[in-house]
C-alpha cells in the first residue's frame, strides 16, 4: 500500500496537485509546460531549452528504459523539473547505465510522480503556461502562492547553458567549416553537421561578429536554447552584422534570433509546442513533415512585412510560422528540430540544404 503523497504542485492560479518525490527532493518555482512525446525522456531531460521549466509528460509511463550514456543532449542537464504519472525505477534495457531518478538526483533536478498529469496538461492547454511551485505536501496554499508571486523568472538562461569557451568537433580536413553559436545547443545538432563532412567550431552565445569573421567559416549555425529570444540582444546584434556575409542556418531559438536580426518580431504562445508529432508544411516543396518541437515563442507573421524574409514552413495545427528564408543572403531558419533527438526523422534534409548554401557560397567566393 502506497504512503501518503509527500509532494505538492501549486500553480499560480491556485491549482493544487499531489504526488511523490523522485530525483532531487527540493523546492523550486518554475514555468509549467507539457510535452506529448511517448518516448525520448532522456533527450528531453538533457535538452538545455527546458532550463527553468517544469515539464509535465503527457505519456503516462516514464523511466522504463533507463538512461544510456550515449543519449544525452548535453553533459549537464539543466531542466527545471519533471512531472510524470507513473515512474518506473526498474528499467529493462541493456543500454541503461543509470535510472532516471539517479541522474536527476546527480544534477539536482526535482521530480514528481503520481500526479494527475491529464488534468495538469488540460489546465496548461486551457489556461496557458504559468508559474508553478514544487514543494512539500504540507506547505500551506497561501504560503505557496506568496512564494510564486514573489519569484521573478530569470532572464539569463542562455548565458547559463551556453559553453564558456570555444571548442571544436569533426575532422580538421572536413570540406566545410561551420561556426555554431551556442545558445543551449543539443549534441545531435553537432553530430548532424559532422556527419555531413563539417568541422564545427562552437562559440559562446555572446561571440561577436568580428570573432566569427576572424575564423572565416563557410557557414554560421544558430542553435536552439531556452527562454525569450529578446533576452539575448548581443546575439541578435552579432547575427545582424553577419547577414549577407556568410550562409546562416538557425534552429528553434536560432530561427527566432535570425528573424529578429532581420527586423521581425516574436511573441509568446499560450502553451507552446512540445512533442514529436507536429505536422509542418514545407511551402517550397509542398511536402508535409512530422516534426519534433520545443518552444514557447514564435515569429509574428505581421512583422515580416518590410523585411526580406519569406515564410517557408507553416504549422498545420495552428498556422504559426515554422520557417523563414532570405534567399539573397542564403539565410534560413526553422522553428522545429530537424536533428530529431527525440522525434521523427522527416527533416534531416534541412542540414543538406545548409550544406548546399555553403557549397554555393564557396563557388561564388
Amino acid at each position: 500500500m502506497k504512503s501518503e503523497p509527500n509532494k505538492k504542485i501549486i500553480t499560480e492560479d491556485g491549482g493544487v496537485y499531489y504526488g511523490y518525490a523522485f530525483g532531487s527532493d527540493e523546492e523550486r518555482v518554475l514555468e509549467l509546460v507539457f510535452n506529448t512525446s511517448p518516448v525520448g525522456y532522456q533527450e528531453i531531460l538533457s535538452d538545455p531549452s527546458y532550463t527553468d521549466q517544469a515539464v509535465v509528460m503527457s505519456y503516462p509511463l516514464i523511466g522504463n528504459y533507463g538512461m544510456a550514456d550515449d543519449d544525452y543532449e548535453t553533459d549537464a542537464p539543466s531542466i527545471g523539473a519533471l512531472i510524470v504519472r507513473e515512474y518506473n525505477d526498474e528499467p529493462s534495457n541493456f543500454r541503461a547505465a543509470k535510472t532516471l531518478a539517479e541522474v536527476m538526483k546527480q544534477y539536482g533536478i526535482p521530480g514528481v510522480s503520481g500526479a494527475d498529469t491529464r488534468k495538469l496538461v488540460r489546465s496548461i492547454r486551457d489556461q496557458g503556461s504559468r508559474k508553478v511551485l514544487l514543494t512539500a505536501a504540507d506547505t500551506p496554499l497561501e504560503e505557496g502562492l506568496q512564494k510564486i508571486k514573489a519569484y521573478e523568472m530569470p532572464k539569463d538562461a542562455v548565458q547559463r547553458v551556453s559553453c564558456k569557451a570555444a571548442w571544436e568537433a569533426g575532422k580538421t580536413g572536413a570540406k566545410y567549416h561551420v561556426v555554431a553559436i551556442d545558445c543551449g545547443m543539443k549534441k545531435n545538432i553537432v553530430r548532424s553537421l559532422v556527419a555531413r563532412n563539417c568541422r564545427v567550431t562552437v562559440l559562446p552565445w555572446n561571440a561577436t561578429a568580428e570573432e566569427v569573421k576572424a575564423i572565416s567559416p563557410d557557414g554560421v549555425f544558430l542553435s536552439n536554447g531556452p527562454g525569450d529570444p529578446t533576452d539575448v540582444p548581443q546575439t541578435i546584434q552579432t547575427v545582424k552584422r553577419l547577414l549577407g556575409a556568410v550562409p546562416i542556418f538557425g534552429i528553434c531559438l536560432g530561427h527566432q534570433i535570425l528573424s529578429l536580426a532581420y527586423g521581425a518580431k516574436t511573441y509568446k504562445l499560450k502553451f507552446g509546442h512540445r512533442g514529436g508529432n507536429h505536422p509542418v508544411k514545407d511551402l517550397l516543396t509542398g511536402r508535409i513533415e512530422i516534426t519534433s518541437q520545443n518552444h514557447s515563442y514564435a515569429v509574428d507573421p505581421a512583422s515580416l512585412a518590410g523585411t526580406p524574409l519569406a515564410v517557408t514552413h507553416v504549422n498545420l495545427l495552428d498556422k504559426t510560422i515554422e520557417g523563414v528564408e532570405c534567399e539573397k543572403d542564403k539565410a534560413f531558419g526553422v522553428q522545429y528540430h530537424p536533428e530529431s533527438a527525440p522525434g521523427p526523422q522527416d527533416s534531416g534534409h534541412l542540414f543538406d540544404r545548409f550544406i548546399q548554401r555553403m557549397e554555393e557560397g564557396k563557388r561564388h567566393a
